[in-house]
């Protein structure tokens, strides 16, 4: 039986793809020439932004308000916007924007239509490398210069046969970092610094877990879709739901995300 869902993700396929297609080139046309970033962080952080990450955000939008202008927005760069439909585009023009003014290819464009049960249908885009992460429902596939394949989680059933990764050492606070380590030093192999990328590898059966903190929205609603898309699972640290993000992890499967979880929950994972 076919729901509601099911019956808008094509259109909202469609609108998500085009939007894509609008963010690679604001986002390459700065890539690696040198750009200079603002920080939006109070005194004694980084959080980096840049023009690549205002244009290609403002792009989206004003297709937005071409196609769907009754939509609602969520976006990193310009806030919320509401709307009549129930359907909200949560944007993240760059995600990762350290590794993109570093000029490594981890970052992404992050694009996700949701309703009020979660993600609808998403997409991970890496302009540079030309890989295009999309799923939603029970489908996702990846396009790129290998051409066109289904996405599908690995099988892998035992904590210490699994690879783990995650964007930054620190994860979090002390307490968040204390539990990821717990789970680092039971895994066959922990990397860092993935930003968006680790998702879309874990979608694409590369890696088992990808564990963070301290994510927004925008950072986890399209890696969601795309991930139960190919057949994985992401919720916070107690088993729950992420939309609103937080302490995230994400599992290949149903063995893997337990056998973390039972760790997490006894270093701390589930506090309040």
């Amino acid at each position: 039986m076919v729901d509601d869902r099911d019956s808008i993700r094509g259109e909202l396929r469609s609108v998500a793809h085009e939007l894509a297609d609008l963010a690679r080139p604001e986002t390459l046309k700065h890539f690696r020439t040198g750009l200079v970033s603002d920080n939006k962080a109070a005194a004694g952080g980084f959080d980096p932004v840049t023009e690549a990450d205002r244009a290609a955000e403002a792009a989206m939008r004003a297709r937005l308000a071409e196609l769907r202008p009754d939509d609602a927005i969520l976006g990193e760069e310009f806030g919320h916007q509401t709307g009549t439909t129930g359907i909200t585009w949560v944007l993240d023009p760059i995600d990762g924007t350290r590794g993109y003014i570093s000029g490594t290819p981890t970052w992404g464009v992050l694009i996700a239509a949701s309703d009020a049960e979660g993600p609808i249908f998403g997409v991970i885009d890496q302009p540079y490398i030309g890989e295009r992460f999309s799923g939603g429902g029970r489908h996702a596939e990846v396009t790129g210069p290998m051409g066109t394949a289904p996405l599908s989680v690995r099988p892998t059933s035992r904590l210490d046969d699994a690879i783990l990764l995650t964007t930054f050492p620190e994860v979090g606070t002390a307490e968040d970092a204390a539990a990821f380590r717990a789970v680092a030093d039971r895994v066959r192999l922990t990397r860092y610094g993935l930003d968006c990328y680790a998702y879309a590898l874990l979608a694409a059966g590369q890696v088992d877990l990808v564990i963070e903190a301290g994510l927004f929205a925008y950072d986890i609603h399209a890696p969601i879709a795309v991930i139960e898309g190919a057949g994985g699972i992401v919720t916070d640290w107690r088993g729950g739901p992420c939309r609103d993000g937080g302490r995230v992890i994400a599992a290949a499967n149903a063995a893997i995300h337990a056998q973390a979880l039972a760790i997490l929950a006894d270093f701390g994972g589930p506090a309040l």
